[in-house]
């Protein structure tokens, strides 16, 4: 240990900063970490690595039927973005309920009670990017 504090005292540098994650990160289409936040008939993608604390962004594929389910539920982080690219997605809130189509972006308060619905026509999937921050 004593020469490894030696070496970073000569580059200049906190020994911790050998051991950090690297600042940049490639996610290539297709290839995001599976994860599972609930709900019914989705299929999610962590698209920030695990490590990143500051934001994450997920990328969900709801199949028709598929919802946050009945119940609204709250996620602990400031601010959630929510990106439609394909099909339509049905946001409800405590207050309001909201339909993001394709192309449209809503953003709220991450504490405030919500879920949402694939409110799409027919047996259409629905395409969402969710931005959390900070990452919950």
């Amino acid at each position: 240990m004593a020469s490894l504090i030696a070496i970073c005292e000569v580059l200049g540098i906190r020994v911790g900063t050998l051991f950090e994650p690297p600042a940049t990160s490639l996610v290539r289409a297709g290839e995001g970490r599976p994860i599972n936040f609930g709900g019914s008939k989705v299929n999610e993608l962590l698209l920030t690595p695990g490590t990143q604390s500051h934001l994450q962004v997920i990328h969900s594929t709801v199949e028709p039927g598929g919802s946050g389910g009945d119940e609204l539920y709250t996620l602990d982080c400031d601010v959630e973005f929510v990106y439609v690219t394909r099909s339509r997605l049905r946001l409800t809130l405590a207050e309001e309920s909201v339909l993001v189509d394709a192309g449209d972006a809503f953003t709220f308060p991450g504490r405030e009670p919500h879920t949402w619905a694939n409110a799409g026509d027919g047996d259409e999937q629905c395409q969402v990017i969710w931005a959390l921050a900070p990452a919950p």
